[in-house]
């Protein structure tokens, strides 16, 4: 799908006059109404295949209408080094701009998208592919200047073939410069996306375009370093289907997400909106927040092992569930960036009655398929880092963090050791403690172990009353003392798991009390419990400086263990 007036087509038959108004799809080989295909986007009706399009094409379906506004000062690739191939290189550069109207591979300037002002950059895979010379590399990166300076978010289509050969090294040095031109961004809060659309390769691939804050990829696009001929060709091992996809990456956590055209420019506003610090939305006025302080208040017939039952039962509210209920907008954004997107931990911006965080927590499920999808809530070493990269990015967009806890512990297993399970904790705890924004995390079913805790180092600490919080499951407890798993009840009373024992141990701050019977049968009112009870900590929190967000959390946990000075 390359040609630029109907790009999932190539023009066949024509109507009365002359004028041609169908042709073939390129992917599916399907007769196709070409007028059709513009109002679908370059969209094949067929097989859902999305053609290219010119940079213009793709800031006029995306932006706002009428809001472009290109830069005015333009720049254009010479030929430094005299460079001839099958014809000279300034032959070449004057067939492109005559071919595109463009003076280069770029097209830049600022615009709306959902009425939020942005600086875009858009690339053309009809100019010279769309490799980064010299002019491409200074127009991203004078895009992402022009961000810097005026604190609009920076949005960039992005397709190439990779680095312009016709430039020698100095193509190969635009790597550099963009990507520090990018990364300057994410210290200032200045949030930066990037859609990677078809085909995205080479040098771009592995420097500007896979940097931002967000990746975004156009369904159906290809994306790598090395193109699939040229690894074919050095390895002589077939590739496996859907190689280099963007849904192939996506299942490998490469991706934030993978959108159809059609709904990209209403993800973009959303991620746009709850990223954005010039969209915080105007205060609402506080809920009010029933917490539990004094262990003496709460009183329960349960034991502690029926209590255990209760925070393990799957009919209970999961995190995605109290997210859905709770947040004005949320987008779950996927994958750690080097291994695989693990679903047992959920994240991304949200909106929570109108104040912007990054929420991020352990998903279990409610039948036997979702569990065992998302491995029981038990993360492998892709969640925690996924995790980490989440908190990461709401530091750079100077978001609080709220943090879900529900897990039985970390995943166990050969994979998971191989992959540095340790490690990827202790990463975690301690990315944590070093965040300079608001942390509040709340237990609201099962916090086990370190796979807990690796989510859980936060200013405020909170816990549904029928949640519990152990070092181990009592079951293993029973296994590794006794030898068997048959005292797991007597265990739970031993290590003293449930809300009214940690407020007493001081390991959690409030507890947040669940209606008559508990969460799942009331998620709604516990959602907006919950809710209630995070505004009211991260309220407590917002005159805290970074330095003195980083010493409250180390003084919170410093204080905490009971021992015995020997002198």
């Amino acid at each position: 799908m390359t040609s630029p007036s109907a790009p999932a087509a190539t023009t066949g038959t024509s109507s009365g006059g002359g004028s041609e108004k169908w042709g073939r799809c390129r992917s599916c080989d399907a007769t196709v109404y070409l007028p059709r295909l513009v109002r679908a986007l370059s969209v094949c009706p067929e097989c859902g295949s999305h053609g290219r399009l010119g940079a213009a094409q793709r800031l006029g379906q995306v932006l706002d209408q009428d809001s472009f506004r290109p830069a005015t000062d333009v720049v254009r690739s010479t030929d430094p080094l005299e460079f001839v191939d099958t014809e000279p290189y300034p032959v070449r550069l004057a067939k492109a701009r005559k071919a595109t109207g463009l003076d280069d591979a770029v097209l830049r300037g600022r615009g709306r998208i959902g009425g939020i002002e942005v600086v875009v950059a858009a690339m053309d895979f009809r100019f010279v592919g769309a490799s980064m010379g010299s002019a491409v590399g200074e127009a991203v990166t004078r895009a992402a200047e022009e961000s810097f300076d005026t604190g609009r978010p920076l949005v960039l289509f992005v397709a190439s073939g990779g680095a312009r050969m016709q430039e020698g090294c100095l193509s190969l040095m635009q790597m550099a410069k963009t990507t520090q031109a990018l990364r300057r961004l994410g210290c200032r809060g200045i949030p930066s996306i990037s859609v990677l659309t078809d085909p995205t390769f080479g040098g771009v691939t592995a420097s500007f375009a896979t940097v931002a804050d967000f990746l975004i990829a156009e369904q159906g696009s290809l994306i790598g370093f090395a193109g699939p001929r040229v690894i074919e060709a050095a390895t002589r091992i077939p590739l496996p289907p859907g190689f280099q996809t963007a849904e192939y990456l996506f299942e490998r956590g490469m991706l934030d997400l993978v959108a159809p055209r059609n709904g990209l420019r209403r993800l973009l506003a959303q991620v746009l909106t709850l990223a954005d610090p010039a969209q915080a939305p105007g205060r609402r006025p506080m809920p009010t927040a029933n917490l539990v302080r004094d262990p003496d208040e709460l009183v329960t017939t349960r034991s502690r092992w029926e209590t255990l039952r209760v925070a393990r039962d799957i009919a209970r509210p999961t995190t995605l569930d109290y997210l859905h209920a709770m947040c004005d907008e949320f987008v779950e954004l996927h994958g750690d960036r080097c291994h695989g997107d693990d679903r047992s931990i959920v994240g991304g911006p949200a909106s929570i009655r109108g104040v912007r965080v990054m929420a991020i927590g352990h998903q279990k499920g409610h039948d036997t398929a979702e569990l065992i999808a998302n491995n029981f809530g038990m993360p492998h070493p892709e969640g925690y880092r996924k995790a980490l990269r989440l908190m990461r990015l709401a530091e750079r967009l100077r978001l609080p963090v709220v943090t879900f806890v529900d897990t039985q512990g970390a995943a166990p297993g050969i994979g998971a050791e191989e992959r540095g399970q340790a490690w990827s904790i202790a990463e975690a705890i301690a990315g944590m403690a070093e965040l300079s924004v608001p942390v509040v995390s709340i237990v609201t079913g099962e916090g086990g172990s370190g796979g807990a805790l690796a989510i859980a180092v936060a200013n405020t600490v909170l816990m549904l009353e029928n949640a519990c919080y152990s070092v181990i499951s009592p079951e293993s407890c029973s296994t590794i003392l006794h030898g068997t798993p048959a005292r797991a009840e007597a265990m739970a009373d031993s290590l003293r798991i449930t809300a009214r024992d940690l407020l007493a141990l001081g390991i959690v701050d409030a507890v947040v009390p669940e209606p008559a019977g508990g969460a799942r049968f009331a998620p709604g009112a516990t959602a907006d419990a919950i809710a209630a009870a995070v505004l009211a900590a991260l309220a407590e929190l917002s005159d805290l400086s970074a330095d003195e967000l980083r010493a409250h959390r180390y003084s919170r946990f410093r204080d905490l263990g009971v021992v015995s000075d020997v002198r």
